[in-house]
Formats: C-alpha cells, structure tokens, sequence
C-alpha cells in the first residue's frame, strides 16, 4: 500500500489537472467495483433458500434481487452526480460506510419486506462502484481510457458473477444470512482500502451550485446527448436479457430435472469469469474510431445467441455451460463499448453521464429480474427463454436501427444551441 501516493489538488486547482496513475491503483479499483457489486448478485443463487426460509415461493421471492437493482439505479441517479460536485474521496467512503451497516441490516432481517427494504439500501449504497469508474476514467490519458475502464470493468465483472460464487457455497453451507454477514466484513476491509489510496482530488465541476441544481443538470445530460439515450436504452435491454437468465438458472437446477442447490448455480458464476478476458480486448477495440459500434454489434449478437444455446438448457447442462460462456462475453463487450463512448462526450460531466447510463441499465436489470419470476411461474424455462430472448432481439434491433450519422448531427447541433 505504501508505494501508492495520494495526492492533494492544490488551491484553486483546475479539475482538468489531474496527476498520473499511481502504481497498482487500477487493480485496487477493479477489486473494489468487484466486491461492490457482488453485493447486488448475492441473492440469485439464493432464491429457493430464502424461499423456504420465508415460506414464500421463487416468483414472491424475486422481489429481493429486483430491490437490490432498483436501488442500485436509484444510487446512481440520486448519488452519481455528486462525484462531479463534491471531492469524490468523500463520497465513496461516506457510501462505503453505508453499504456496511445495510448489508448488517440484511443479514438480520426477519421477513421478506424488511429484506427487500435493506436490499433496496444495499444497491443504494453499492452505487459506490459507478463512483470509482468516473475518477479512473478522469485519471486515465485520453489514449488509455478505454484500457483503464476496461481493466476497473474485469473487477466489475468479477464480482458480479463471482458473488453469485460465493453466495451459492456459503449458502449451501452456512446459510443465506451468513451470506451477507460475511459479505459486511468483506466490504469493510475493502473500505479501509479505499481510504487509504483514493487520491484526494479536487471536484470535476466545482461550479455546481447544491444538489437540486446538480439531479437537474444530471438529467439534463438524457437531454443533452443522443448517443447516451442510445448507450442507456439498449444497454437496459442486454442487461435485462443477462438478468433473466440468472434469475430463471436457479429454480430450473432445482427442479426435476437436475435437482441441484445453490452452490451449483453459483458455480455457474465461475464459467461466466471468461467474460472477463474480452474486457481489455473490447477497451482497446472501443479506443480505435468506430471501434465502440462495432464491438456493441458483436456483443449483442453473442448475447443473442446465447439464448438461442439456453433453450436447450432443460435438457442438458452442456446447453447451459456453453450459453453462460457467450453471454457474460457479450455483456461485458457490449458494456464496455458504451460505456468508451459515453465518457467521450463531456469529460466536466462523466459522473452525471455515468448516472443516467448506468441508471437506465440496472432499470432494465431489475425489469429483467421481475419478468423472468414472472415467466418461471407462468411457463417454466421454456417461458424465461422466451423472455430473455425478446429482451436481446429488442436489444440488437435497436442497436442496429440507430443512425451513428443522426446521432453525431444532433449533438453537434445540441452543442452548438448550447
């Protein structure tokens, strides 16, 4: 720890001057977005246990991850934009103490709506990830930047399917609240972490005059930018299709045909880690001119496909382990291709644009959790099939229909009105 300096923005300091990476500190920041945001996932290898532990059933129970991903897009709306205004060390530790004490809370909650209340906290408060990626990318050089987010994005992704590891193994042994016991102690040293190397810089956009004025100007930004709406819309469909499959996977091993617990969904967590190999490969791609457009078609077709393997999954696990490999590939790829792109368009505002982005995409996250209960209930897997797959042909058809040229002429008339 000691080789990473922390440096202080000297008074009057512009936001534009900014020193250069320390040593080690895109590691530290891919661990901590990772263990962020495995708290959003911990719940999915849990549904039938937590089912059981509150006599309710996986479509009732389907409230709790969907509250955790609501919240997280009501964070990032809500606290995203302060990175921009206040110095962004102090909301991060401020979030982080936060996400401890919800996570405590979750862990000794005694009833299905006072869990879903303390998982709404959780993803509130586990937003704390989508505050570390604007000061990587304010960090990083311009030339590096895809790099730099690609590299934060595997701990990103690490700690989404990773989660779901941990949570299934610890579930299946100890129970689902020693889960998120655990999960508390897990976020309070990677709290320490962060207090000790987060350099302490100056706000982006100092001129922001209180809060109000900050949530008006960060939505605003949906107004202001068409390839945002574009990155936020469609980045909301792929999610969607990646949270039904994680939502319907756990009750279709615990039904009839394959009559397997939590610790084997979890490990399904550990074959879609290979998703994080194309993070840096789909940043560098993303750095070259077209690259973001290119890479988002070749995500979202994967993510297609991925489906199309998924709906022989009742009848083979092979169908399964081959479908989850080409759809973290996608998501992750497609992800990060938006999100190269929404960081170009106004560097004074990458908290806010982050925050409209990200909030659109946990929306259809946690619409894509809610469906898929809904569609388990109704028709069983080949119902969440059916679902998943209409979230990404509704995805790549959106993609495919958006005009780049359209986009470019708006904005520069957006910019030139502005």
């Amino acid at each position: 720890m000691s080789s990473i300096a922390r440096p202080k923005p000297s008074p009057g300091a512009s936001p534009a001057h900014v020193p250069p990476l320390p040593r080690g500190f895109l590691p530290l920041m891919a661990m901590a977005c990772g263990v962020a945001v495995a708290n959003i996932y911990f719940a999915q290898p849990l549904l039938d246990q937590l089912a059981t532990s509150f006599h309710s059933s996986v479509s009732g129970i389907s409230s709790v991850p969907a509250a955790t991903q609501l919240g997280y897009a009501a964070g990032l709306i809500g606290t995203g934009p302060l990175g921009d205004r206040y110095p962004r060390h102090r909301v991060i530790l401020g979030m982080g103490i936060a996400l401890v004490l919800m996570l405590v809370c979750t862990a000794l909650a005694p009833s299905v709506t006072l869990m879903a209340a303390a998982c709404l906290g959780v993803g509130l408060t586990a937003s704390v990830a989508q505050q570390i990626i604007p000061l990587v990318a304010h960090l990083a050089p311009a030339e590096r930047r895809g790099r730099s987010v690609g590299l934060v994005m595997s701990g990103l992704l690490v700690g989404i399917l990773g989660g779901r590891v941990l949570a299934g193994f610890l579930g299946q042994w100890l129970g689902w609240r020693m889960v998120y016991g655990l999960a508390a102690l897990l976020n309070l040293g990677s709290l320490l972490m962060l207090w000790r190397v987060v350099p302490r810089l100056a706000p982006d956009d100092p001129s922001a005059r209180g809060y109000p004025q900050l949530l008006a100007s960060t939505l605003m930004q949906f107004a202001r930018h068409p390839q945002l709406r574009a990155a936020g819309i469609v980045g909301g469909l792929f999610f969607g299709a990646f949270s039904v499959f994680w939502v319907g996977l756990t009750p279709l091993l615990a039904s009839s045909a394959y009559h397997l617990g939590p610790a084997v969904a979890g490990l399904f967590g550990l074959l879609g880690l290979s998703g994080a190999v194309v993070a840096p490969w789909s940043g560098r791609r993303s750095d070259q001119p077209g690259g973001p457009r290119r890479v988002m078609f070749l995500g979202l077709t994967a993510v297609l496909a991925a489906w199309g393997a998924f709906a022989f999954g009742a009848q083979s696990l092979a169908w399964l382990v081959l479908g989850v490999v080409v759809l973290d590939m996608g998501v992750q790829g497609a992800h990060i291709a938006n999100q190269t792109r929404i960081f170009s368009l106004d560097a004074a505002s990458r908290s806010r644009i982050n925050a409209v982005y990200m909030t659109l995409y946990f929306l259809g996250g946690s619409a894509g959790t809610l469906v898929a209960g809904q569609a388990w209930a109704l028709g069983g897997w080949l119902a969440v099939v059916l679902a998943g797959a209409a979230f990404a042909a509704a995805a790549l058809l959106l993609h495919a229909a958006w005009n780049p040229g359209r986009l470019r002429l708006a904005q520069a008339d957006g910019a030139a009105r502005g």
